[in-house]
């Protein structure tokens, strides 16, 4: 074949590429579809200054604002959300173990009840002073990005990445493959060909290559990279076709691979052999949102990424709004659904809302989406005049919402459970209850003291420690063990974090299996 003639003799003369990294330990991630460079030991960061101890606080007071170079800070400090905004002490992360840390936050569910998903995305976007023994490995820092790419949240990620320097080689592996997933890819191979080295893999640098236009070079590199083993049989056969697919028109369709990166996934899309997401982890699913895709897998896709809180809930609202319906059943019905409820409620229409609000309504729940639809629609809905069941629907996608407060002091329905205004409105002391969960909730708000197995973190002040185990302890939701719902609870609102502890509760509560 013409790309395998090049002789290896010119290459070395003409571009004297440097070799990739080896595999020199343990991989450093779990998500194991990522270029072959993050599941080695990354090259240390040179020419950076080094940290002072000083850069740390100690203490949960509130502290001067202060600038510091992006340079001087390690990895594991940088965030894009300043304590002003987030409202967490200074030593939220700094007295854990950076090594329990990463792990804990791995071991952290994707598919956690929204309120808990919400609040882990603001924790993983803090800026906040590292852990005391953080090193320039930016462990935690890559932990936090790789649990924004284990729910498919490619702009949080990216925007982690872009704010930290994605040009570092311990970075840039993660960059080029979320730019690969989102179509942004263009200043991740620019950067790549100003600076070789720090190209993942050879097919990467073959794929910039050929997007910059230098398809002779790329050839070059692939007839190298294949006389020196580094490409296997199936890359060869998957970048010959990306750089000269006229030579292959009528041949067999070439086979699914073992291993699909992002780099795989987007050649075969190239080729005009697309891959299906069916079966890839969430992030894959990112690039099916696009303009390019069919209407129902950009929907499917964007119902995919709204239940791990991956994209807001206006990004799917905005794709069932884009048409009519062709066809009936599964997606077609929430669809159809959503757009009658939203015809009623522009127009102000109480009697077209309590028509088509219920339908709506238990078509997300049956989705998995009914927190989505609450965020949504659910502020606007206390104006109007609601009877019977549409009430009922009106008030569990008020209290879903950010203005929970507001519907739990409005008039409530008939048959309304008294909890839902106490968890609400945090006012649960003295109350009772012979229900299992319920009477876990009403605990964990009226206690004294947090849990005891909590106590050792909280007098060391390994408090981000603590709130990650907390999360951890309700990921199941409305099946959580009612003992874990009260601890869980219970350190929250121990903490002063009343309002995530309250939307958590009323999240289980609402979405419990109806009786």
């Amino acid at each position: 074949m013409r790309i395998r003639a090049v002789a290896f003799s010119i290459y070395v003369a003409v571009f004297s590429l440097p070799a990739l990294a080896q595999d020199e330990g343990e991989p450093l991630s779990a998500i194991d579809w990522l270029s072959d460079v993050v599941r080695e030991v990354p090259k240390p960061i040179v020419d950076q200054p080094k940290p002072s101890t000083q850069d740390v606080s100690t203490d949960a007071s509130v502290i001067e604002v202060t600038t510091t170079p992006l340079g001087q800070l390690k990895l594991d400090a940088v965030g894009l959300l300043p304590r002003a905004t987030t409202g967490l002490p200074a030593d939220f992360w700094s007295r854990s173990s950076t090594k329990q840390l990463s792990a804990e936050l791995r071991n952290l569910r994707s598919d956690l009840p929204p309120p808990l998903g919400q609040f882990l995305t603001t924790l993983l976007l803090a800026e906040l002073p590292a852990p005391a023994d953080s090193a320039d490995g930016a462990e935690m820092f890559l932990a936090r990005v790789d649990k924004f790419l284990e729910t498919g949240a490619l702009d949080q990620a990216q925007a982690l990445i872009q704010r930290a320097g994605p040009s570092r080689p311990i970075l840039f592996g993660r960059w080029f493959d979320v730019s690969l997933l989102t179509g942004r890819e263009d200043a991740a191979c620019k950067a790549m060909l100003q600076t070789p080295s720090i190209a993942p893999t050879y097919p990467a640098r073959i794929f910039c290559l050929a997007r910059a236009g230098d398809w002779d070079a790329a050839a070059l590199t692939l007839g190298t990279g294949e006389t020196l083993g580094v490409i296997n049989d199936k890359e060869v056969a998957l970048l010959s076709r990306f750089l000269d697919p006229e030579l292959f028109e009528g041949e067999p369709l070439l086979p699914v691979p073992d291993r699909i990166t992002p780099l795989s996934f987007r050649m075969h899309a190239a080729i005009g052999e697309p891959l299906s997401i069916g079966g890839l982890p969430h992030a894959f699913a990112y690039s099916e949102l696009g303009d390019n895709g069919g209407w129902k897998s950009r929907i499917s896709a964007a119902e995919r990424l709204t239940r791990t809180g991956a994209v807001p809930p206006k990004t799917l609202f905005s794709l069932y709004n884009e048409r009519s319906p062709a066809a009936s059943g599964g997606v077609w019905d929430r669809v159809e659904a959503v757009q009658a409820f939203e015809v009623a409620l522009k127009a102000g229409d109480p009697g077209g809302i309590a028509t088509h609000l219920p339908r709506a309504m238990r078509g997300m729940r049956s989705a998995g989406l009914e927190h989505a639809f609450a965020q949504t629609y659910g502020p606007q809905l206390l104006k109007f005049p609601l009877t019977a069941e549409a009430a009922t629907e009106a008030l569990r996608a008020g209290l879903m919402s950010k203005d929970y407060e507001l519907f739990a002091n409005s008039e409530m329905p008939s048959g309304t459970p008294k909890i839902w205004k106490q968890v609400a409105t945090g006012q649960l002391a003295g109350l009772t209850s012979d229900d299992a969960m319920e009477e876990a909730v009403i605990a964990g708000f009226n206690a004294t003291q947090p849990p005891a197995q909590f106590a050792e973190l909280l007098e060391n002040r390994r408090l981000g420690e603590a709130v990650i185990q907390a999360i951890g302890l309700m990921a199941d939701g409305a099946r959580t063990d009612p003992a874990d719902i009260e601890r869980g609870l219970g350190l929250l609102t121990q903490l002063g974090l009343a309002d995530v502890a309250r939307q958590t509760a009323l999240h289980m509560l609402l979405t419990r299996p109806r009786a």
